[in-house]
Order: C-alpha cells, then sequence, then structure tokens
C-alpha cells in the first residue's frame, strides 16, 4: 500500500469517529459511589456558560474543566446539590441551570409557551366566527338579492 492511500485511510477513519470521542475525559477520585453519582448527576444538570446548549459533562471548554473541578471539591466536601447549584448559579447567573427557577424574573420562561398557545386559540377562534358570520351575510345578501328578482317576475308575470 502506498503512503498516500495509509494517509487517506487515516484521514477517513478520523473524520468517521465521533466527536465525543475526542472529548476530554476528568478523572476524579471520590470516596463512594453516592458521591459519584451525585457528581454525574450535577454534571448532566448543569450547563456550561460557553457552550450554548451543552452540559458540563459533554463540554471541553476551560470554563467547563474548572466547573466540573468546584463540583468535584464541593461534592467531595459534602455539599448538597441544591449548595452547589447554588454556588453555580450565584457565580455563573441562572443561565447554567438548564431547568431555570420558578420565580418573577422566569415567568415568562416557563408560562409564556402556555399563554401564547392560548392566545393563538383565541385568535383562531375569533377569526373562524368572522368567516363564519361574513358567509352569513353574503348567503343573507344573496337571498336577498334572489327574493327580489323573484318579486320582480312575479310583477312582471301579474302585468
Amino acid at each position: 500500500m502506498s503512503a498516500m492511500t495509509q494517509l487517506r485511510g487515516l484521514l477517513l477513519a478520523l473524520l468517521l469517529m465521533p466527536f465525543s470521542a475526542w472529548a476530554v475525559i476528568d478523572t476524579y477520585e471520590f470516596a463512594n459511589d453516592q458521591q459519584q453519582d451525585q457528581y454525574k448527576v450535577l454534571i448532566e444538570e448543569l450547563r456550561c456558560p460557553k457552550c450554548q446548549n451543552q452540559n458540563l459533562a459533554d463540554s471541553n471548554a476551560p470554563i467547563a474543566a474548572d466547573m466540573r473541578r468546584e463540583i468535584h471539591r464541593m461534592v467531595t466536601e459534602g455539599q448538597t446539590n441544591q449548595d452547589v447549584v447554588d454556588f453555580m448559579v450565584a457565580r455563573y447567573g441562572d443561565f447554567v441551570n438548564y431547568r431555570p427557577r420558578r420565580d418573577s424574573s422566569t415567568l415568562v420562561l416557563w408560562y409564556g409557551p402556555i399563554g401564547m398557545l392560548l392566545l393563538g386559540a383565541v385568535v383562531v377562534l375569533m377569526l373562524a366566527k368572522r368567516k363564519r358570520s361574513d358567509k352569513k351575510e353574503q348567503q343573507t345578501d344573496a337571498g336577498k338579492v334572489d327574493r327580489d328578482k323573484l318579486q320582480r317576475l312575479l310583477d312582471k308575470k301579474d302585468d
């Protein structure tokens, strides 16, 4: 096999390899399986501030590595999930939460889609009602025109 064929084969293999295989794998030591499970839950629930829509487990960004390291430290110190989430939100903002809290600042986020759906339903119903009333008016107008024509024909016949 020529060197060029081998190079092409290597490039093809690299292109077909999933990008997640290139991800950095952090190795952290935990005192028990409960801490390890807590860590996994947290890095999957928190979002990387740099990567638009990736959680900390999937992100290769340096800030995500720092956040994973901080989460590991807090978990090994025995802090609860809520303590860790509160710390991350205080430091990086609500954006790091995949499931933002329900408070006055996020009302539109939680209830906006429902409001838009209801508004859309009201608009559709109003348009349907208007269309029905327009059809009735047209039918009424057409009926009146027909009656007038019929009356004129009857009047002509009597003459």
